[in-house]
Parts: C-alpha cells; structure tokens; sequence
C-alpha cells in the first residue's frame, strides 16, 4: 500500500473522530471532541499497518531504554517510514550531538489536512541545499526522536510517528495539545562524538561525522 493510499485509509477510518463540534461552554469549534482517542487511534492503525510490512520500508522501533526481551507494543514503540535511505556507516549515541533537519506535526485533522506544523527547520518541500539544519542533543529530545536518531545513519530521512507516551505525554506542551502523536520528518545530516574511536576513525573535537 502506498503512503497516499495509507494515509486516506486511515483518515476514512477516523473520520468520526475528526467531525467538528461545538463547545457547549463558548460555542466555538473544536476539532476533535475527544483529542487523546482521536491520537491513539491514529497510531494505532500507523503500528498495526507497519507491523505488516517486510520489505524494510516501514519499521517499528521499541523505545531505546527497553531491554530486548520486552516485546514491541503501540505504547512502548515508534514507527518509522523509509523516505530516503541513507548510506553512512554509524549512527548517532545518546551522548552525541546531531546535525538534524526536521517538520513537527500534529496528526491530520479537518483544518490541517497534512497535520498542523509546529516546528520545522525548513519552508515547503525538503531540500538539503536550503534548509538550515538544527544542532540537538540526542539525550535532550522526547523519547521518541531520541530513539529515531541512534538508529539513523547519515543521509537518511525519515517520517517517524512517536505516540504520546514516547512525546510529551498527557501534559500540553506550549502549541501541542496533551496525548499527540508526534509525526517527525527527519533528515540526519552529521553528529559528532568528540575523541571516540568509530570503526576505523576518529571524530576529533571540533569535527562532525558526516558519511
């Protein structure tokens, strides 16, 4: 099944989550009556779909604190869409840095059919030539895109789709509402690791890994 495929799939599925209606209190509209079904829905079709997949372009990820016996669950995992695939030979620790060009969304709903933006590190569509990429620490994010980053290597991009459990979980967080699915388009361009050996060279303070 192909993304756009997939993508009206699930919104048929939601549909009664995403009529509008109106406050009883103030008469103004809201989008989606019950926020945290409408999200946990949303991701759930997201897993089970990319369960299913074998061809390596869907992936689902547990959580990078878990320890390997435990199984993969909606709750506990993030699921990763293959947009491009990248050819560098390591990936990114929890204590390195991250060179990240990145689009924060919320999940697709009446008013923001692509899902409304609440950060992003370029304008329109995706061109490294143009985007102004973001350093981060990978220890310093949400579960979820810490989890994304130390499976990446570089010149992937990737969509990631992290529950709120992996997100900022049942607290608002400024413009996203609590219980969002986070969805994350992710592109690692390089990361650094001052004076530890990576197979055969060495990232030297001051120097980022970039294949």
């Amino acid at each position: 099944m192909k993304s756009g495929k997939l993508t009206y799939f699930i919104l048929a599925m939601l549909a009664p989550l995403f009529l509008a209606s109106c406050s009883e209190e103030d008469n103004t509209v809201e989008e989606f009556p019950d926020w945290e079904n409408a999200n946990n829905a949303y991701f759930t079709s997201i897993f089970n779909y990319a369960t299913g997949v074998t061809d390596g372009s869907w992936k689902v990820i547990k959580n990078f604190s878990l320890d390997d016996d435990i199984e993969a669950t909606a709750e506990n995992s993030i699921v990763v869409e293959v947009l491009e695939a990248g050819t560098g030979s390591g990936c990114p620790m929890y204590t390195d840095s991250v060179l990240v060009n990145y689009r924060g969304r919320l999940i697709p709903s009446t008013s923001y059919a692509d899902g409304y933006v609440f950060d992003q590190t370029y304008e329109g569509d995706y061109n490294p030539a143009t985007a102004k990429p973001a350093k981060l620490a990978v220890g310093g994010l949400v579960d979820g895109f810490t989890t994304a980053l130390q499976y990446m290597h570089i010149g992937d991009r990737w969509r990631v789709y992290i529950p709120y459990q992996l997100g900022y979980g049942t607290v608002d967080n400024g413009s996203i509402p609590a219980y969002s699915t986070l969805v994350f388009d992710i592109a690692l361009c390089a990361y650094y690791r001052p004076g530890t050996p990576i197979n055969t060279r060495v990232a030297k303070p001051g120097v980022w890994i970039t294949e």
